[in-house]
């Protein structure tokens, strides 16, 4: 695991440059660094040695060194393309997973791609004809930003190490805000800074003559096939358990987090590791917002051992800021935060984890996705009647049984943006000053070209299709690749697995889903080896308790010199946000989500503008 920057065009440089922007993300390899220039690109390498220790540093070239390459993340499948690559006459100096994509692109050019089972990011530098080809994996584990400006291809690993680059000019992203405040991550191809965009999860692209070119190789076809729920879960534990065996291999220690739930505790045991890594928080309100507990519990039945660590209010608001920055773009998801001191422990012991993200959208796991099974009375009464109440409702400040009128008189597609609906446009116009910003799509637009796609499929399986194309690069993936490399720790995925993937999307939608729970085939595989109370378990997914802590002074006075700032004042109506802020502290209505999306762009812009 690593981070790479890099960029096209000559400019008058010493090497400086280069340096400066590797500096910008060690924590993603601390361990050795390198570095290729001539007169028209620049390519800078951090490591973190996992795989062939003493070997596979890059920048790595081919025999007649004509390509270069750089790249992040682990291919698991490299032993067998390797034995491929070697009976077709090509030649290997090192063990490096690395060096495959290298011959493997030689051998087979872009369709390179369709044969990679793994976590990356990477380009490919051909010396003859100045062409780079470059590629992010299938569900976007792995990032990669790229900007063109004032004729210089600019890209790497994170956004901060183009900072130092001097062609780049830092402006805000204004779009950004209002797609940000429905979705509480940034949903779209554009990021946070201006002309600086991500590659979307699986697409490949060529740049040749300052022209960028590209192509979605791979695409999630759900087609149901037959099968009982026995059968599945079957076919489930055996593909998890060998996709667990591909993401273990390394030349270091692998651990594994552990919350109380079925997928990360399904991971720890089927990896077989010797440690595992818990957090929870300080709270007044009992283990709600603990899993320590039920970790340590589960792990001494697997006979393991569990390192845990409560998290104090006063270092969840003290290390917020450090962890935007290493975000790139604001999240505002509570648990990310978690996530980060999960990994700081972990890094402590090991250089490897395994985690569970995934699952929820592989195999139907949100609750949510009950929804629309769930049928009450209400539900019989005609829809243009409920349609009509639900606009009325939209008026009424949000309350559970409101919320309940508004969402039964839409449809999927107007009602579900994925695992987060912070603000609607309406909302968010509402506490927004810029006309710019007020004029930005609404959410069901961004939205709308994924449902499209899956247009003949049932309602949960359109859920399922919108989160794995959004929430889960946006959200899921963003927090689990920063705040690992900002630890310079490699968190793997197994369930985000190509394999995993293509048995995953062929299962039932009854072995999915029902009135009762979720993920029923996946709960089915995980009763072979797991305890009943483990395997049929509800997802807490890291609970922090931020609707308490804001109705603390301290914690609201904080959030309340951010929300009257300077700079609050010059994006937002900064008296709706304090009135929104008033709002919860009363106890009137729990607008918690919505103050810390707000909060946290503040402290990401504090970080990046302002600081």
């Amino acid at each position: 695991m690593c981070g790479f920057v890099g960029f096209t065009n000559n400019i008058n440089d010493d090497g400086t440059i280069l340096e400066k922007m590797m500096d910008r993300i060690v924590h993603r390899g601390p361990d050795s660094s390198g570095k290729f220039t001539d007169g028209d690109i620049a390519l800078g390498f951090r490591r973190l040695s996992i795989i062939d220790l003493s070997e596979g540093d890059q920048p790595m070239f081919n025999e007649d060194k004509t390509l270069v390459l750089v790249f992040n993340g682990e291919i698991y499948n490299f032993k067998d393309l390797r034995a491929e690559l070697e009976g077709a006459g090509h030649t290997f100096s090192n063990n490096s997973d690395s060096e495959v994509l290298i011959h493997g692109y030689e051998e087979w050019g872009e369709n390179l791609v369709d044969r990679l089972r793994g976590m990356f990011a990477f380009v490919i530098y051909n010396r003859v004809d100045k062409t780079l080809f470059g590629a992010r994996d299938m569900f976007g584990i792995k990032p990669f930003y790229y900007t063109v400006m004032n004729g210089s291809f600019i890209f790497g690993s994170e956004i901060k190490s183009f900072l130092d680059h001097p062609e780049f000019v830092k402006e805000l992203n204004e779009d950004a805000l209002a797609h940000y405040l429905s979705f509480q991550y940034s949903p779209t191809e554009e990021t946070f800074f201006k002309n600086v965009f991500k590659l979307p999860p699986a697409h490949c692209f060529t740049f040749k003559g300052g022209r960028m070119t590209r192509r979605r190789y791979f695409r999630p076809e759900f087609c149901e096939k037959a099968g009982v729920l026995d059968y599945y879960a079957d076919k489930i534990d055996e593909t998890i358990r060998e996709s667990v065996k591909a993401h273990k291999i390394a030349d270091v220690e692998v651990g594994s987090f552990l919350s109380s739930g079925i997928d990360s505790s399904y991971i720890a045991e089927s990896a077989n590791v010797d440690k595992t890594f818990t957090v929870g928080f300080e709270s007044n309100d009992g283990n709600r917002y603990n899993e320590i507990g039920y970790a340590k519990d589960f792990a001494e039945t697997i006979g393991v051992e569990n390192i845990s660590k409560v998290i104090t209010p006063a270092e969840y608001w003290e290390t917020f800021p450090h962890i935007q920055y290493h975000m790139d773009e604001p999240l505002a998801d509570p648990a990310s935060i978690a996530l980060y001191f999960v990994s700081e422990l972990a890094s402590k012991y090991v250089k490897v984890v395994m985690s569970g993200e995934g699952a929820d959208e592989l195999f139907g796991g949100y609750r949510i996705y009950q929804e629309p099974i769930t049928l009450t009375a209400y539900d019989k009464i005609p829809f243009a009647v409920r349609r009509g109440v639900s606009k009325l409702c939209e008026h009424l400040p949000q309350k559970h049984g409101i919320n309940y009128l508004v969402r039964r008189g839409k449809t999927i597609e107007e009602r579900f943006i994925g695992n987060a609906n912070i603000f609607s446009k309406k909302e968010r116009n509402k506490i927004l000053k810029s006309e710019k910003s007020k004029s930005a799509v609404s959410p069901q637009i961004l939205c709308d070209k994924f449902y499209k796609e899956v247009a003949d499929k049932d309602t949960i399986t359109k859920m399922q299709y919108l989160d794995i194309n959004m929430w889960l690069m946006g959200d899921i993936l963003l927090k689990a690749d920063k705040t690992s490399m900002a630890n310079s720790l490699e968190l793997r995925v197994p369930f985000l697995d190509r394999k995993v993937m293509e048995l995953a999307q062929t299962i039932p939608l009854n072995c999915r889903v029902n009135t009762v729970t979720t993920k029923l085939a996946l709960r089915k595989a995980a009763e072979k080896t797991l305890p009943a109370r483990t395997a049929t378990k509800d997802k807490l997914g890291f609970p922090v308790p931020i609707r308490e802590w804001l109705k603390e002074d301290k914690y609201y006075n904080t959030v309340k010199e951010a929300f009257t700032s300077e700079y609050a004042n010059l994006y937002f109506d900064t008296n709706e946000l304090v009135k929104l802020l008033d709002r919860h502290k009363s106890g009137k209505e729990d607008v918690s989500r919505k103050i810390w999306t707000v909060y946290t762009f503040l402290v990401w812009y504090n970080e990046f503008f302002v600081k």
